[in-house]
């Protein structure tokens, strides 16, 4: 890139206010507000701490929880390893970015369990990919059941409340 196209740039972005990447050609790829940046922490942290709290809530149920570590490939129709996430600043990887977040199993009586599907939102909104894989896993009985973990207010204290994805996403076909 000339050194006057990069100074134009330059000059049209505040740099107090925006943060800007640069690939290897020396062009500019992204423009972040730091604002967003910033926020996007927090809620990141918030989902992290209210994901800890559903599994304490599941495991106080008489569940056995673990984090689930495989994901969809709808074209496909086949399971696979969720990708392993690397952040090079903490120097943490991350092993269970899989969908849905956690597998909880119950038995039912002698010998038979009940496997649930736990996906983990702060508000229970689901995309429509999300909404394929659940149907995907439910036709194929990975799950006998998914649930959507959301937060339910309760004055100033937040509670967990689950909803059964067959009764909030009812198959329309």
């Amino acid at each position: 890139m000339k050194k006057g196209n990069r100074k134009k740039i330059l000059n049209l972005i505040d740099p107090e206010t925006h943060e800007i990447s640069w690939n290897a050609e020396g062009t500019p790829y992204k423009f972040k507000e730091k604002k967003k940046i910033e926020k996007g922490k927090i809620s990141r942290a918030r989902g992290a701490r209210f994901e800890l709290k559903v599994r304490k809530d599941l495991e106080e149920k008489g569940k056995v929880v673990d984090k689930w570590s495989n994901n969809v490939d709808l074209e496909d129709g086949k399971i696979f390893p969720a990708k392993r996430k690397y952040n090079p600043f903490s120097r943490v990887m991350t092993i269970g970015t899989g969908f849905p977040d956690f597998v909880a199993f119950s038995e039912i009586r002698n010998g038979i369990y009940s496997v649930i599907g736990v996906e983990v939102k702060l508000n229970v909104t689901i995309s429509k990919e999300e909404k394929e894989k659940c149907r995907w896993y439910l036709e194929r009985r990975i799950f006998s059941e998914i649930w959507i973990a959301k937060q339910k207010k309760v004055g100033r204290k937040i509670d967990v409340e689950y909803e059964n994805f067959i009764e909030r996403y009812p198959n329309k076909t």
